[in-house]
Order: C-alpha cells, then sequence, then structure tokens
C-alpha cells in the first residue's frame, strides 16, 4: 500500500454496516486537540515576564500568535476547503496533525533561542494553517453522517475545539509551574520544555483520528430517514449550490458578518480571560490565589465555550438557525451590557455572564455548518464553510486587538479594575447588535443559484475517478 493509496478517500469509504458514531471520537481527537489554541491565555503572563518583559505593548504582542493563528486558521480553511472536500478527511487530518505538532516544535525552539518572532511563526502561522485544515474536515464529514441530525452533530465535533482548552489549561499551568515559568524568577526555557511536550503528546493524540476515520459510501443515508420526505425548514434548500456559486449570494455575506461579529464579540474576553480575572478581582485575594482563580475562570470558560457548542447547536435542531442566531446575539449583547454595569460588584453575575457569551461564542461555531447546510445543501458544505471561516480570521485580528490593545492604553493613562474593559465591551454590545440586524436579513437561497443535478453527478464521478 503506498502512501498515496493509504491517504485516499476511496481508502476510507465505511463498508456495509459500519456505525456512523465511530465518526465522533475520531473528530474529537482532533478537535480537542487543536481546541488547545483556547488556552493560550494561560502562556501569556510567563511570555510577558520573561521574552516580553522590556515591551511596552505586551499584551498586544502577547496576544500574537493567538491573533495570527485565528488568520492562518480562516486563511486555510478557505484555500483548502475545496480540497478537503475532494481529497477526504484522512488527508486532511494527518496535514493539520504535522502542521500542528510542527507549530509547537517551531514555537520550542523559538522560546530556547530568545526569538519571539519564531514564536510567533511556529504557532501563530504553521500551527494555524493546521488549526484550520484540521477544523473543517470532521465538520463537513459528520454532516455527510448525520443529515437527520446536523446541527447535533457538528456540534459534538466543534465541542472538541472548544473544550480543547478544558484540558490543556490546567495541564499547561502544571507543566509551566514545575518548569519554572512562572513564579518570583521566571525561566523561558521551561515554556520551551512546556511547548515541546505540548507537541509530543498532540501528534500521538491525533493520529487516533486520522487513523479511525471513515466517510459514507454513495448513497447511503441513516436508517429511517428519507431525504425525499424529510422535513425542511423555512431557510432550507431543496437544491445544492457549489462553493464558487455560494459567494455569490447576499446570503453568504450576512452570514458572513453574523459569524464574524458573534466571534469577535466572545474572542476578545477569551483570549485574555486569565488577564481579565486578575484585573478585575485584584486586591479580593492573595497574588497567588487570584492567579489560580484566573486559571480556574479560564477551565470554566472552556467548559462553557464547550457546552455550549452541543447544547445549543442540538437546540437549533429544533428552534431553527435563525432563532438560535437570535439567542446569541440579542442575549448576547444584553450579557455584555450587565458585565458593563455591574462591573466587579458580584464575582457570581461576572461568572454567570462571561460563561453564558462564551457559550453563545462556541455555539456560534457550531450552528454555522448547519446553517450553512439548510441554505446551501452538502454538495460542497466544507468548501463553503472553509471560504466563511475567513470571518474567524477578521474577528481572530479585531476582538484580541480591541480588548488588548484598548487595555495597554488605558493602563498607561492610569486606569484600573473594570474600567480598563469598559470600553472594549461597549463595541462588543454595537457589534453584536449588528450582527442580529444580518441574522433577520437572512432570507431562503434564490434557486437561479442551485447546481444542477447533472452537474453534481459529473464532480462526483471526477472524486471518485
Amino acid at each position: 500500500m503506498t502512501a498515496a493509496g493509504f491517504l485516499d478517500r476511496e481508502r476510507i469509504v465505511a463498508p456495509e454496516g459500519w456505525s456512523r458514531w465511530l465518526v465522533p471520537p475520531a473528530a474529537l481527537s482532533i478537535h480537542l486537540s487543536i481546541g488547545q489554541a483556547y488556552a493560550w491565555s494561560v502562556f501569556k503572563k510567563p511570555l510577558e515576564s520573561t521574552m516580553l518583559a522590556d515591551s511596552t505593548l505586551k499584551g498586544t504582542l502577547s496576544a500574537m500568535p493567538f491573533v495570527l493563528g485565528i488568520v492562518m486558521l480562516g486563511l486555510a480553511a478557505a484555500l483548502f476547503g475545496t480540497a478537503v472536500d475532494h481529497r477526504g478527511p484522512r488527508w486532511a487530518m494527518l496535514v493539520s496533525s504535522s502542521c500542528f505538532v510542527s507549530g509547537w516544535f517551531i514555537s520550542a525552539l523559538g522560546v530556547y533561542v530568545g526569538w519571539y518572532w519564531l514564536v510567533i511563526f511556529g504557532y501563530g502561522v504553521v500551527g494555524g494553517i493546521g488549526w484550520g485544515i484540521g477544523y473543517i474536515s470532521p465538520v463537513s464529514t459528520l454532516i455527510k453522517w448525520f443529515p437527520d441530525r446536523p446541527g447535533m452533530a457538528t456540534g459534538i465535533a466543534i465541542m472538541g475545539f472548544g473544550g480543547g482548552a478544558l484540558i490543556a489549561s490546567p495541564w499547561s499551568a502544571s507543566m509551566l509551574a514545575a518548569f519554572g515559568a512562572t513564579g518570583a524568577n521566571p525561566q523561558a526555557s521551561g515554556i520551551a520544555k512546556a511547548f515541546l511536550i505540548h507537541g509530543v503528546v498532540y501528534a500521538v493524540f491525533m493520529a487516533m483520528g486520522w487513523l479511525l476515520v471513515r466517510v459514507p459510501r454513495e448513497g447511503w443515508h441513516p436508517d429511517g430517514w428519507d431525504p425525499a420526505t424529510a422535513h425542511r425548514r423555512p431557510l432550507e434548500s431543496k437544491g445544492n449550490v457549489s462553493a464558487r456559486n455560494a459567494i455569490k449570494t447576499p446570503q453568504f455575506w450576512l452570514l458572513w458578518v453574523v459569524l464574524c461579529f458573534n466571534v469577535t464579540a466572545g474572542i476578545g474576553i477569551l483570549e485574555k480571560a486569565a488577564p481579565i480575572y486578575q484585573d478585575f478581582f485584584r486586591g479580593s485575594s492573595s497574588a497567588t490565589a487570584i492567579a489560580a482563580a484566573a486559571a480556574g475562570f479560564v477551565a470554566i470558560l472552556s467548559l462553557a465555550n464547550m457546552l455550549g457548542r452541543f447544547v445549543w447547536s442540538s437546540t437549533s435542531d429544533v428552534i431553527g438557525r435563525k432563532n438560535a442566531y437570535r439567542m446569541y446575539l440579542g442575549v448576547g449583547a444584553l450579557l455584555y451590557l450587565t458585565l458593563d454595569l455591574v462591573e466587579n460588584a458580584s464575582k457570581p453575575v461576572f461568572l454567570i455572564c462571561a460563561m453564558l457569551i462564551l457559550s453563545f461564542y462556541g455555539a456560534g461555531f457550531a450552528t454555522v455548518p448547519a446553517y450553512l447546510r439548510d441554505l446551501f445543501g452538502t454538495f460542497e458544505v466544507g468548501a463553503i464553510h472553509g471560504r466563511l471561516l475567513t470571518a474567524w480570521s477578521v474577528a481572530g485580528v479585531l476582538g484580541p486587538v480591541i480588548v488588548n490593545y484598548i487595555a495597554d492604553r488605558r493602563t498607561e493613562a492610569g486606569f484600573k479594575g473594570p474600567d480598563l474593559y469598559s470600553l472594549s465591551f461597549q463595541i462588543m454590545i454595537g457589534l453584536l447588535v449588528v450582527g442580529f440586524i444580518c441574522n433577520e436579513l437572512i432570507k431562503p437561497v434564490h434557486p437561479r443559484f442551485h447546481e444542477p443535478a447533472a452537474g453534481e453527478t459529473a464532480v462526483q464521478a471526477g472524486r471518485a475517478a
């Protein structure tokens, strides 16, 4: 068996009787790994205390690997989305694993030799490409395996991406403490060791995904489910739209804005989660206790992010995608308003609001593939999803830059505590309101954009050739 044959789509067509419930574990092994991205804030303070100690914009610079990683995620998903649909998920998962793991090794080298630009390149560029390719391949595969419950299916996979930090945050923090990268005398070499171990462990764990994954055979559908008689929602298309035609529709760009602003509102607080908690409640406990509580806060937000992806996305199968986004955007704006008004007067209110915001943030990611499937069909849903994720790239810059830059400047101006973030929260409210309006404008896709049935068959035959 050649390497090309082993990775080829035809090698992973599921045989008769193969259970579709084996696909979610394969998807989770990839998404739980690349979902470590959401634990990046654990590394911010150690990097700011070592490699960035002399910088006046240390908060902004320490966010750059994460920000650039999100940019590359969207770009890689857009550029390789069609290839993922055509070459299959095993190829995509292996490429994702190779890039993601290499990013850790390059970053470890960058810390060890003292070149911060190498950390940005390794984690942000190389690792970010791995995020993008790995993100879309399990999603498009699960949509094909679960046409009867697309919201639940995508929620399962993307739940893993949101929950990656739930594992990575305490694991990374414990390594940093053990290797001497935190505390009174932080050592950058401890960060390098932590990066190196991350790469080794994730290489093994992600291998389970690309070895296990399978695709359904032509014409397969779940027992008891008939696509001809299945209930269709008001926005659900009766035809299929190609990736090329999808970007010509107003629905694609309205949904692009919806995703972009929903992500911006969540990713800003998530990327800076640990520092935000410390700034809000500094002085309420000892510095050591606050640091430990901040790490726990990151883990709690990760749990909310993860559960929101599954719970709210599954709920969208019942209430519809448009109603789901009405909740994510409308209630999300009210939650940010509550944070701005209450400030640090109540830890429970702060925690509940932050958890719900992050649950809606994660749910937006998990629901959007099903929204795309409703609007454009399953023909090239992976490629369309990849193109839509450029919204994530933009949001990955907007959110962290807004929060970090404003906090840095307000710190220089003498602001403290919640006042560092009040303006950022008000901006997020405005963005969520704009996203809410765009969601209201989404209508069914006009039939002129649909692919002829003969065209779909020809493309599918070309894939099998």
